[in-house]
């Protein structure tokens, strides 16, 4: 067996990496949010700077972040179900096979990619025009708030897919197969017996992606070219623009606020699951 000192010796290098280049950072950025350097004080200076300036896109990036969360949560449950209840050996290969893909790509190709197919004169629309669905007078773009969206779902969904899948593979059959012999439809099955087994790696999945969409900085950059756009834009901006590292903190403040309240929403509804169970 490993003994303790050898156990520490061994971790040691992960967790002084981590220290050095997550928490001391996140630290340092956390308490000088608090740091007014014009007026050479601590206070709420940089919090009111940056809600007067940036209070619509605070909000614009809470609602983009949270409906992509619900829509990649029912792309993933639709996709993990019927690979696991589906009954076309041919589709359910095909789409096992397909949906990883965007798990290869990084966002800032991703947004790339969508600038491509999004646009006016973009792939989906001259797809639509040679289909004979559109006109190319009736063609938009989409390279605005529903760009966004839609390259974070294409982006997450098959991370939280891979996850709800592996947990609808592990459970036991036999109650989903019961439920088929007694007729049951599957979408009765999967709402009703499936997804409340795999509830809870569920939410880490969508928790880590809300996570995840929250941080990134390329797709809003690279696909919406206008007001409002999200947090991760204003920081860059603040910074790259100004040098006012107090108002970039202070937002980067707000952001991990907005993502420490769901992520404690969930470690409280599991607290509370496990004490239920403890008694």
């Amino acid at each position: 067996m490993i003994s303790r000192k050898a156990s520490l010796v061994l971790v040691g290098p992960a967790l002084a990496l981590m220290a050095t280049l997550f928490l001391l950072p996140l630290g340092y950025s956390l308490i000088w949010a608090f740091r007014e350097e014009e007026a050479d004080r601590w206070g709420l200076g940089n919090f009111a700077k940056a809600w007067e300036f940036y209070s619509a896109d605070i909000l614009f990036s809470l609602v983009i972040v949270t409906l992509s969360t619900v829509l990649i949560g029912i792309f993933s449950i639709a996709i993990a179900g019927y690979l696991t209840l589906g009954r076309i050996p041919w589709a359910v290969a095909l789409l096992r096979w397909l949906y990883r893909w965007p798990l290869f790509i990084p966002f800032v190709v991703a947004a790339q990619v969508m600038r491509t197919f999004l646009a006016k004169n973009g792939m989906m629309n001259n797809a639509l025009v040679e289909l004979g669905l559109l006109t190319p007078f009736q063609t938009a773009s989409f390279l605005d708030w529903r760009g966004i969206v839609i390259t974070f779902v294409w982006k997450q969904t098959p991370f939280v897919t891979l996850l709800v899948a592996g947990a609808m593979a592990s459970l036991d059959r036999s109650m989903i197969e019961a439920a088929q012999n007694l007729g049951a439809r599957r979408g009765r099955i999967l709402f009703g017996i499936v997804v409340p087994q795999v509830a809870q790696t569920l939410m880490v999945g969508l928790i880590l992606s809300y996570v995840t969409m929250m941080s990134v900085l390329s797709v809003p950059m690279m696909i919406n070219a206008q007001q409002p756009t999200m947090l991760t834009v204003d920081m860059a901006w603040r910074i790259n623009a100004y040098g006012d590292y107090g108002v970039a903190n202070a937002l980067g403040f707000i952001a991990y606020l907005m993502t420490a309240c769901v992520t404690w929403v969930y470690l409280r509804k599991e607290l509370r699951e496990r004490g239920a169970h403890a008694r």
